[in-house]
């Protein structure tokens, strides 16, 4: 039984070719019956896939079926990671003006603890020896103080400086993945345009349909 290779694809089902008729001069019209009619048409044989061919074109729209999946897979990984990274860049944007903030509220403080000491050198002649040593005392728990902030902000920024090399490289990895699958989504279109041209609408033997299955089957395909 002939039948007719149709693409299952996900991207579309292909439309069917169109089958000219070939008109025979040569055929015969009955004298007796005197209605025009048309002729008698000779249909030409379709010339059927072989077994080999049809083989081909099943294992290869199976596996253009196959890419295609893989294809939306990977786009849909894709976009979820683009995702990832634009909350990463949000939150390192963030914590980047935290840290310049607090960069900007430690020098303020050192530029009171500087007129503070400036100060401080001043009056200190004239306090007595208790107001010196509370002055004094009172100067060093802020300089205390202040030095811890400057420890914590610099491991901040460290830490910071870390978080920002890894996104950059990250952002360098998504962009070649985003190439590499731009490149596969068009080998995988021009593939399909392949199976279209070589075995689209083409006629084979059902029999041999059946045939390949079982063959795959065995094979455990």
């Amino acid at each position: 039984m002939k039948r007719i290779l149709l693409s299952v694809c996900l991207a579309a089902l292909l439309p069917a070719l169109a089958s000219a008729q070939t008109v025979n001069p040569n055929a015969k019209v009955d004298p007796k019956n005197n209605k025009v009619s048309r002729p008698v048409v000779d249909k030409p044989r379709q010339k059927l896939m072989t077994r080999d061919e049809l083989r081909a074109c099943l294992n290869q729209q199976a596996g253009n079926e196959a890419e295609a999946k893989a294809v939306l897979a990977a786009e849909a990984d894709y976009k979820k990671e683009r995702e990832r990274l634009m909350a990463d860049k949000e939150l390192l944007t963030k914590e980047g003006a935290d840290i310049d903030a607090s960069a900007t509220a430690i020098k303020a403080e050192q530029g009171e603890l500087i007129k503070f000491n400036e100060d401080l050198k001043t009056k200190l002649p004239e306090m007595t020896r208790a107001d010196q040593k509370a002055a004094i005392e009172e100067y060093n728990v802020r300089a205390k103080a202040n030095d811890a902030k400057i420890e914590v902000h610099n491991k901040r920024k460290d830490d910071y400086v870390l978080k920002a090399k890894a996104f950059d490289a990250a952002i360098e990895k998504f962009n070649k993945t985003g190439k590499d699958l731009e490149t596969r989504s068009l080998d995988h279109l021009d593939a399909v345009d392949g199976w279209k041209k070589n075995c689209g609408n083409k006629p084979y033997d059902e029999a041999d349909e059946i045939a390949i299955k079982k063959e795959q089957a065995a094979a455990g395909k």
